[in-house]
């Protein structure tokens, strides 16, 4: 029965619940973590860790992405990122690396870095760049470019597909353009596509049943998001990925057992965030700040999302580089940690979380006991 509140004559509203208010229970068996499987499939992509990479180019350059898959991890290019508007964004990304920490000037001067038109031709010489470090390719679109850009991106020889805006419907309404029907535009691929946000029970359900492999619970919030200043939009997470969860369970009786996986995408911070994600029921997180505290990342340590730049609504904040950077990818995914706050060997604190509680896989731990601190 869900928890609803009166917040006014007639009018009630569903208390939600985020990773901070819940805690895991460990059972009656605990497990040695050597014997402890973080991996998960999705359709005929294996990956080690449960990790797939937000889609900003703080965070993502070819070279990076390539490094993620080759630590189990999926990368993202965005094929609306920089990497696809420019043929060497690197002096760019140096110059966005001193910006003023949250200024309107830092914005501003997203907005124009981003007015460059996106090149067909770059994003074609991006994914060749994947490809042939062989390792799974996976290309993210928003919603409203998917039909430019999907023939581009298609023809280039991607694994994966993701369509990805702050908050995706199978119904979108449009009075001035076509809109994307996402059926059928899946129903006409032969690969797997990975679609969101989402926030509840009923569009995760109107999203698989387009048809998706995948679908992305939440609208990417963190402490840089102004998603909830610009829209009013805030999900709490927990809530949002066990809803997600319910209408994945209904969904597999509707279908007979299609199986559709959970990215939660958003409040992911640290090892305890992606177990709570997880233990709430979803199969990956998607990763996006903490990205960039490693060596590797593009852009020195500055971070700012993919809606930061947009041109006439930026949800995002720019933050400039943290002086306590985390040693390289590998070390801040799988460690040694010299940091005891949990942003450090990410899927290492993953693994201890479900070799205490008992569990062997990703799968089985999505039954581990809640409780929730009031």
């Amino acid at each position: 029965m869900p928890d609803v509140v009166e917040i006014g004559v007639g009018k009630v509203a569903r208390r939600g619940y985020h990773f901070y208010d819940v805690s895991i229970v460990p059972s009656r068996r605990t497990r040695d973590v050597d014997d402890v499987s973080t991996a998960w499939q999705l359709d005929a992509y294996r990956f080690g860790i449960p990790c797939v990479a937000h889609p900003s180019d703080a965070t993502m350059s070819p070279a990076t992405a390539i490094r993620l898959g080759q630590l189990g991890g999926l990368g993202t290019l965005n094929a609306e990122g920089l990497w696809c508007r420019y043929d060497d964004p690197e002096p760019i990304l140096a110059e966005l690396a001193d910006l003023e920490d949250d200024s309107v000037a830092a914005t501003r001067r997203l907005q124009e870095v981003y007015a460059e038109p996106i090149k067909p031709e770059l994003i074609a010489e991006r994914v060749k760049q994947l490809r042939e470090a062989e390792v799974t390719v996976a290309v993210r679109v928003s919603p409203q470019h998917t039909l430019a850009l999907a023939p581009v991106i298609l023809d280039a020889g991607i694994d994966i597909l993701i369509i990805q805006g702050t908050v995706v419907s199978a119904e979108h309404v449009s009075a001035h353009d076509e809109p994307l029907n996402l059926k059928e535009f899946i129903a006409d691929l032969d690969l797997p596509v990975i679609v969101g946000g989402c926030t509840n029970y009923q569009t995760a359900l109107h999203l698989m049943r387009t048809g998706a492999a995948g679908v992305i619970i939440g609208v990417g919030q963190d402490v840089w998001s102004t998603s909830s200043e610009q829209l009013g939009i805030k999900v709490p997470m927990a809530s949002a990925v066990a809803d997600a969860a319910a209408a994945r369970r209904d969904y597999l009786d509707e279908t007979g057992g299609r199986y559709v996986h959970l990215i939660a995408d958003g409040d992911i911070e640290t090892s305890a965030d992606i177990a709570k994600a997880i233990a709430c029921g979803a199969d990956s997180v998607m990763l996006g700040q903490p990205l960039s505290m490693c060596e590797e990342a593009p852009a020195g340590g500055a971070w700012w999302q993919s809606v930061a730049s947009h041109p006439k609504l930026p949800r995002g904040r720019y933050a400039s580089p943290d002086e306590d950077r985390h040693g390289d990818m590998e070390q801040l995914l799988h460690g040694p940690s010299v940091d005891p706050s949990g942003t450090m060997n990410l899927f290492g604190g993953l693994r201890r979380a479900m070799a205490k509680c008992g569990y062997s896989d990703v799968k089985e731990f999505q039954k581990v006991e809640l409780t929730v601190s009031l």
